[in-house]
């Protein structure tokens, strides 16, 4: 019997701690459009567009990755270096697909993963150049 509750009870940890994991992480910080664009232009960011493959057609940040295009395949698109800053972002500030993304390359191992909170509108509304395919 006391074997029994032993590997009950190991079964029940590794279950708790697998959900920890995969709950983690909790909050991605946030990259101001000022440090963005610095960033951008020191070529030290990897940018993920989370909106889908027509609208990355239609514009998106210079640089940015086709995040529906590339999730299967998203370890050889991203950088070597674990440490490297990798930005996600979507549509708006109303918006929170760039979750996906985001976790997708914490979980890929990546420390240094940052959203941009006002997304393609607000890189737009900015006057800020965008790419078109």
């Amino acid at each position: 019997m006391m074997i029994v509750m032993q590997k009950i009870l190991a079964l029940v940890s590794a279950l708790c701690l697998a959900v920890v994991a995969h709950a983690a992480p909790g909050k991605i910080a946030a990259i101001s459009h000022a440090d963005l664009q610095t960033a951008i232009a020191a070529k030290s960011v990897t940018l993920l567009d989370v909106n889908g493959s027509s609208s990355f057609a239609e514009g998106r940040i210079p640089g940015a990755i086709d995040y529906a295009a590339t999730k299967k395949q998203l370890a050889a698109a991203l950088p070597k270096d674990k440490s490297a800053l990798v930005v996600a972002y979507c549509g708006s500030e109303n918006c929170s697909a760039y979750r996906s993304a985001a976790v997708a390359a914490i979980e890929l191992g990546y420390t240094n993963v940052k959203y941009y909170a006002p997304g393609i509108a607000g890189w737009k509304k900015s006057g800020a150049k965008i790419d078109k395919s």
